[in-house]
């Protein structure tokens, strides 16, 4: 049970996208003050991006000493710790500070950097996806910019672990702690003969068709799967992996901290979420009476249960669900991991929100959460869509202040949280 259901207006700091300006104690202090100002009472930041390096003195993890990409681009100064900073500055405004760590990924594909591009050991925990050319490791598919891992390999598990463990440890100060990427890559994924094995034991026999028994792809020139006998027990099995995986960190991070704040994020598409193997859903509510993808059991690896903090991606323009009954039935739109999707009420910040409120059965507090890119040059629509957040859920997250940053957009973000 979460311990507390309290209004929260989380804004997310990236780590690269923030890389440079957060190399200066001044501008965290300036921009805590700023956020402060428009109505933010929690803050996030970003201390583990997706290649795995962490902007931390880790001792387990590579530390990011610099950046040249998207956005932004520095050296890091070591001689001072920037998330003690956030901490000491944010407590000192009355902000509650969380960390975020990008669990099941390693690497940056656009960047060919990261743990299992420089680390030869690690180099077999990238999944490997099983796409119409055959089985393809994702440090391969370059228009996918996450280097995920296979969440199944326990030695993946337990270094994922001992990261967050060791932060937890670190920081006692550190009022929570959000997971992100605890998930696969995609439908496709993973493949590999260990989760093959894994799969079996799940299942107590040996698979005689693999992958086909899971799904396969039609001849064609148009890439369409073909479900096999065993695909809906794969997907059971996958939102089992997540499930325990979640339950076992929070086990052992309130072992090392009974107060920390434990959080998670995740796509609010559920009724397509399976497609990365996570329920975020509460174990009293049983998808299988309204999609046929979930099997009687799926019910049983629900994990709302296990957060004190569940923040969801309503990642969408359309903001009321009146918004998307309006378009024309040609639009198509697609979630992050490539699904398509129609008109329906779910896909906008409205419909999502209350889907989430009502699947999560009250067992975690829902935060709403925008990605402020989106909207593009409407500020009107994301005053709007931050409005309905503060609505229909117990609160907002935005995603992320580079761009309130890029935009200028200080007074939308105050306009949305106060008014």
């Amino acid at each position: 049970m979460p311990e507390a259901f309290k209004r929260r207006n989380i804004l997310w700091f990236d780590a690269t996208a923030n890389f440079k300006r957060f190399t200066y104690r001044d501008s965290i202090t300036y921009y805590l003050e700023r956020s402060k100002n428009a109505g933010v009472t929690d803050v996030v930041i970003d201390v583990k991006p997706i290649t795995g390096e962490v902007l931390y003195p880790s001792k387990i993890a590579p530390v990011m000493k610099e950046w040249s990409g998207e956005y932004e681009s520095g050296t890091k100064d070591l001689s001072w710790d920037m998330l003690t900073v956030f901490i000491e500055e944010g407590h000192r405004l009355g902000l509650t500070v969380h960390a975020s760590v990008n669990v099941f990924v390693a690497g940056h594909n656009y960047f060919d950097r990261g743990v299992v591009y420089e680390d030869a050991s690690k180099r077999h925990w990238e999944t490997i996806s099983y796409l119409p050319g055959g089985m393809t490791p994702i440090t391969e598919q370059k228009k996918k910019y996450s280097a995920m891992l296979n969440p199944a390999l326990r030695e993946v598990q337990l270094y994922e672990l001992a990261i967050i463990k060791e932060l937890v440890q670190m920081y006692p100060k550190l009022d929570g702690i959000i997971l992100d990427r605890v998930r696969y890559d995609a439908i496709e994924a993973d493949f590999s003969d260990a989760s093959r094995r894994l799969f079996e034991a799940y299942i107590g026999r040996k698979v005689t068709n693999f992958p086909a028994d899971i799904f396969s792809y039609a001849p064609g020139g148009e890439v369409k799967r073909v479900e096999g006998p065993l695909y809906k027990l794969w997907l059971e099995w996958r939102a089992k992996v997540i499930h325990d995986f979640i339950y076992e960190a929070r086990r052992e991070l309130k072992n090392i901290n009974p107060n920390i704040i434990f959080g998670d994020y995740t796509g609010a598409w559920y009724p397509l979420y399976y497609d990365v193997g996570v329920n975020w859903a509460s174990r009293e509510y049983d998808p299988s009476a309204d999609f046929d993808w979930a099997t009687p059991n799926y019910k049983n690896y629900g994990y709302a249960e296990a957060l004190d903090l569940y923040t969801t991606g309503v990642y969408y323009v359309e903001v009321e669900k009146k918004e998307a009954e309006k378009l024309s039935d040609d639009v198509v739109r697609k979630t992050e991991s490539g699904i398509k999707v129609g008109k329906e009420s779910w896909y906008t910040v409205e419909g999502a929100s209350e889907l989430a409120m009502e699947i999560t059965r009250r067992k975690t507090p829902v935060y709403a959460g925008l990605y402020v890119e989106q909207y593009k040059n409407d500020k009107e629509q994301f005053i709007k869509a931050l409005k309905m957040c503060r609505k229909k859920s117990d609160g907002s997250m935005i995603f992320d202040i580079v761009h309130i940053i890029n935009k200028g957009w200080w007074d939308a973000l105050e306009k949305g949280l106060k008014d």
